[in-house]
C-alpha cells in the first residue's frame, strides 16, 4: 500500500522530532521547521503544502515560550494564532486533514478535576490566548480537523522539567518547587502514539485530550523524579507567588482523555510509568 505523506511543522521541536521518529509505516514523514518559512506568512504555506501534496498536516510549530508571550503578545498571536490559520487555509485548499496540538492554557485552572475536551475555554495568558485563536481558526476554516491538547510535556529532544530536576536532584542538596499547580505529565513518545493512534484508527475529527494518565502537582513530580533517578536533594513545596512569573499559570489543568476512551481508546499510560521508561531509557 503506498505511503500517505505527512507534513510535520516544528520538526525541528521535541515533539516534532519524536513524531518524525515514531512515524508509522503507513506515512512518509515530511518535516519543516520555522527557520524554513515563515508560517505567519499564507502564500510561503500554501507553497509548502503544494510542494509537499500531503494528506495530513501536524501543525506543531509554535512559540511555546509562556512568559515571553506575555511580552511579546503581537508576536505570539502572529505565530500561534494566524499560523494556525495559515494551516488550515494550506490544508483545506489542498485536500488535506490538519492536526493542531494545542494546550491545557486555554483553560482557566478554576475547574474541580479533570477538564473534558466540552469544557468551556477561558484562557489567562496571551500564550493561552493565542493558542485557543488558533483552535478557533482551525476550527472554521476547516471541517477536517483534529485538535489535540496536551500539557508538561518532557521528551529526549530538548530542554524539559524532567532533565533538570534529575541533574538538580544529583547536584544539589535541596530543591524547592511549586505544589499549587496540578497537571498531567506527559511523556512525548506518549503524545507522539496518542496522535498517531488518532490518525491511523478513524478516530473521527473534533477535539482531544492527550496527557498521562492522572495528576499530580509540580512538586509531586519532581519528588517523583528525584526519587526514580537516584538523586539525593530533599524536595521542599513553595506557592507559586514566590516565583513571580509574568504570566499566570493554571491552577488546576488535569485533562482527561475523554475523547479518546469514547472513540479508539487512551494508548497514553500513567505518568508513573512513562517517567520511568524515559529515566530507564
Amino acid at each position: 500500500m503506498a505511503q500517505e505523506k505527512i507534513l510535520i511543522t516544528g520538526a525541528a521541536g521535541m515533539l516534532g522530532k519524536q513524531l518524525i521518529s515514531q512515524c508509522p509505516d503507513v506515512f512518509e514523514p515530511v518535516g519543516v521547521d520555522l527557520k524554513e518559512f515563515d508560517i505567519t506568512d499564507l502564500s510561503a504555506f500554501r507553497k509548502w503544502v503544494g510542494d509537499v501534496r500531503p494528506a495530513h498536516i501536524i501543525h506543531g510549530a509554535a512559540m511555546t515560550n509562556v512568559d515571553g508571550c506575555e511580552t511579546a503578545i503581537e508576536g505570539a498571536m502572529k505565530v500561534n494564532g494566524f499560523g494556525a490559520r495559515n494551516a488550515a487555509i494550506a490544508a483545506e485548499e489542498a485536500g488535506a486533514s490538519i492536526l493542531y496540538v494545542s494546550t491545557d492554557y486555554v483553560f482557566d485552572g478554576e475547574h474541580e478535576g479533570e477538564y473534558f475536551e466540552t469544557d468551556p475555554t477561558c484562557p489567562m495568558s496571551s500564550y493561552g490566548r493565542s493558542k485557543l485563536a488558533g483552535e478557533i481558526y482551525t476550527m472554521s476554516l476547516t471541517n477536517r480537523y483534529h485538535i489535540v491538547r496536551t500539557q508538561w510535556l518532557y521528551g529526549a529532544a530538548g530542554k524539559n522539567f524532567v532533565d533538570t530536576i534529575k541533574n538538580a536532584g544529583h547536584e544539589r542538596d535541596e530543591l524547592n518547587v511549586v505544589n499549587d499547580q496540578h497537571g498531567c505529565p506527559t511523556y512525548a513518545r506518549d503524545l507522539t502514539n496518542g496522535i498517531y493512534h488518532i490518525l491511523t484508527q478513524d478516530a473521527g475529527y473534533g477535539i482531544y485530550h492527550c496527557s498521562g494518565k492522572g495528576s499530580c502537582t509540580w512538586f509531586d513530580f519532581a519528588k517523583k523524579i528525584v526519587e526514580l533517578s537516584g538523586g539525593k536533594a530533599v524536595v521542599h513545596p513553595m506557592s507559586s507567588e514566590k516565583l513571580d512569573r509574568p504570566a499566570p499559570r493554571p491552577r488546576n489543568s488535569a485533562l482527561r482523555n475523554l475523547s479518546l476512551e469514547l472513540t479508539v481508546g487512551d494508548p497514553t499510560p500513567p505518568w508513573e510509568d512513562a517517567l520511568r521508561d524515559y529515566l530507564t531509557a
